[in-house]
């Protein structure tokens, strides 16, 4: 896996190439990154994971930028309407429990405990996590808050969990560093990656040029040494990869 920022991951499962919410532009809203994403170093995505609509998940600009004539794109049911020409081969609309089969490897529609409608006017939408099953079973769990049935997930080799946001504060439905070390006694993986931190931060006068907050991801650590002492979690800076051997 290498983790891009924020919320975009890409992973490589069996030779498969999966981007989870592709979210790639310098400026989105009034949201300024931190450091370039590489997009030539992304090379040719095979399937495209959509959590839900939000504007920092679902970016039409980013999604075009790597999708192409053989991608596949998944989004939660009700969210292909906001596509519009994506480019992409085909795009699947997917309900909770619901499963794909994709290039030899499954994908698994999880519940997520967060509100996607893509505002100001956009319909109500829902949110999902994905697990990824082939040689390895990775958990992307989008935007979410805790929910019970995440031990059904249970056990995982590599679990990506949300650990902060682009604010000081995190509205209902997220995780913060310390419920996200509590979500891996539920989920059991071999390897937690900590994301959706730090990459982007909300741009204003008196701060033109807002600096990466590292705190999250180190936060997470200190919590799940101590809440998940059997878990190896692992702290990769935008650009940085990981490899994980089957178990």
């Amino acid at each position: 896996m290498t983790y891009v920022g924020h919320a975009t991951v890409l992973l490589e499962v069996d030779g498969v190439r999966l981007l989870t919410d592709p979210l790639l532009r310098p400026r989105v809203l009034h949201l300024r990154r931190h450091e370039t994403a590489n997009v030539d170093t992304l090379g040719e995505i095979d399937v495209v994971l959509v959590s839900h609509a939000h504007w920092d998940h679902l970016d039409l600009p980013s999604l075009r930028q790597v999708v192409s004539s053989g991608s596949v794109v998944v989004v939660p049911r009700g969210v292909a309407k906001h596509l519009g020409r994506s480019g992409a081969a085909k795009v699947f609309e997917i309900d909770e429990g619901e499963e794909l089969a994709l290039s030899g490897l499954t994908v698994t529609a999880t519940h997520a405990d967060h509100h996607g409608n893509r505002l100001p006017f956009g319909d109500a939408t829902p949110s999902l996590g994905y697990v990824v099953s082939g040689s390895t079973r990775t958990y992307f769990a989008g935007d979410t808050d805790l929910f019970d049935e995440m031990s059904s997930l249970a056990p995982l080799d590599l679990a990506l969990l949300p650990v902060a946001g682009w604010g000081p504060r995190l509205p209902a439905g997220h995780l913060d560093a310390r419920r996200a070390a509590e979500a891996l006694r539920l989920l059991r993986p071999r390897v937690a990656v900590p994301i959706h931190w730090g990459t982007y931060s909300a741009m204003t006068w008196r701060q033109p040029r807002p600096r990466l907050d590292a705190s999250p991801p180190g936060e997470f650590v200190r919590h799940a040494a101590e809440l998940a002492p059997d878990v190896d979690a692992h702290v990769l800076q935008p650009g940085e990869s990981l490899e994980l051997a089957p178990a």
